[in-house]
């Protein structure tokens, strides 16, 4: 497997895809290698299911989520063309502590339908990162225990981390006080 390339055929497929592959047969998109960190890229469909197998399963123990985030492929017309035009793209990074190795997982969100399942009943952890992730780009985590802002205000408008946010803000600069902040 190459650096930054795909994986293909004819290469010795790591062990979680071949578990992958006999357990949920359709989910994988993609599987490639990025700065040595195996990535695969899965469907929406029964990812909750498919992340609960990661964690569970005795050979694989995912047993660690070091972080969920997101990312906006909006101005990436190549990568938008690859996932069926999903503007959005859930990422998780998951760790074994028992085998000392990492997988990321992605999972592309079309913008009409912006919404995946919760992580939370699986990583408790999964909580706090889900509100981040929903604070920052606007996705909701279905069956999630408490989903709300986690860093702006809650009657803040829009999603910072979005490619169409204003570069320079919507205003809260002019209206926020720094001399009282600042005391």
């Amino acid at each position: 497997m190459s650096e930054g390339q795909e994986v293909t055929a004819e290469e010795q497929q790591p062990l979680v895809v071949q578990k992958v592959q006999e357990q949920y047969p359709d989910a994988i998109l993609d599987v490639s290698d990025a700065r040595g960190e195996l990535t695969i890229t899965v469907r929406k469909e029964g990812i909750y299911e498919l992340m609960a197998f990661l964690k569970s399963d005795s050979e694989l123990a995912y047993n660690f989520l070091a972080d969920v985030t997101a990312v906006d492929y909006s101005l990436m017309e190549d990568v938008l063309m690859k996932h069926d035009y999903a503007r959005f793209t859930v990422v998780y990074h998951l760790l074994s502590t028992e085998r000392k190795e990492r997988l990321r997982v992605k999972v592309p969100v079309h913008e009409k339908e912006l919404s995946i399942p919760s992580m939370a009943s699986i990583w408790k952890v999964a909580n706090w990162l889900e509100r981040e992730t929903y604070d920052m780009f606007g996705i909701t985590f279905d069956a999630h225990p408490d989903l709300r802002r986690i860093l702006m205000p809650d009657d803040y408008e829009g999603y910072p981390l979005r490619k169409d946010y204003p570069l320079r803000g919507r205003g809260e600069r002019e209206t926020f006080n720094f001399e009282e902040q600042n005391v």
